[in-house]
């Protein structure tokens, strides 16, 4: 509707408008208009579960900014070894949990926070623990305000966690419905393309029977043009 509008002079938003736009649209481009009455409920439903996780993107996006700013505000040596992602992993994220930093780091000693790392860790975490403790040793003066800083890294670090598995949560449920359709093992079979990908496409191009062609589908997306008709 947008995209029509952009080809009629005038830009009020006003009903009466939109209504000539798209009548006039389905009275002279009719190819360009894609049928919903093929909606399935499986997509209606994946729709909504894809909206859930982009809105979770945010949050953990948001979480993990306000994280990174209090850490760099307490202590920068600290924030840079949690540099990248490295900020978002699972032993990283338990341990701010745990710890808080860098006092109860400090308090807990290299050894014995090596020694819970190991125990909730996959891959050795030596490296990383070394690194932090590295970090801790480069500052000497405590910021005013951290103690209190520390209790809330502990909060964000904890909704960090609680989003990513909430989005893990919808992620499974979404694939689970996906399953049924069976365009998506066509669609995952493709090289870089994922279950969340996948069902973006369907949400997108629906069941694919609205396109006559591949160039069609292609025009439709934006990377290509539709050819000239006689």
């Amino acid at each position: 509707m947008r995209k029509a509008a952009d080809l009629y002079p005038g830009q009020a938003k006003t009903d009466a408008r939109d209504a000539f736009i798209i009548a006039d649209t389905v009275r002279t481009m009719p190819h360009t208009l894609r049928s919903v009455d093929r909606e399935l409920d499986v997509l209606a439903n994946i729709k909504v579960l894809a909206g859930t996780d982009e809105d979770l993107v945010h949050d953990i996006t948001r979480a993990i900014n306000r994280l990174r700013s209090l850490l760099l505000q307490i202590h920068p040596a600290l924030e840079r070894v949690f540099k990248g992602t490295v900020l978002t992993r699972s032993i990283v994220l338990d341990l701010l949990i745990r710890y808080r930093c860098p006092a109860g780091l400090r308090a807990a000693g290299k050894s014995g926070v090596k020694r819970w790392a190991r125990n909730h860790a996959r891959k050795d975490p030596s490296a990383l623990i070394d690194a932090i403790f590295e970090a801790l040793a480069e500052q000497t003066v405590t910021v005013p305000g951290s103690e209190a800083s520390e209790s809330v890294v502990l909060r964000h670090a904890a909704r960090i966690k609680a989003l990513k598995v909430e989005r893990a949560e919808i992620e499974a449920e979404a694939a689970e419905l996906a399953d049924s359709l069976p365009l998506l093992q066509v669609l995952t079979s493709m090289p870089g393309v994922g279950d969340k990908t996948a069902c973006q496409i369907l949400l997108a191009a629906g069941d694919f029977s609205a396109f006559r062609t591949a160039g069609h589908l292609a025009a439709y997306a934006g990377i290509a043009r539709p050819a000239a008709t006689s």
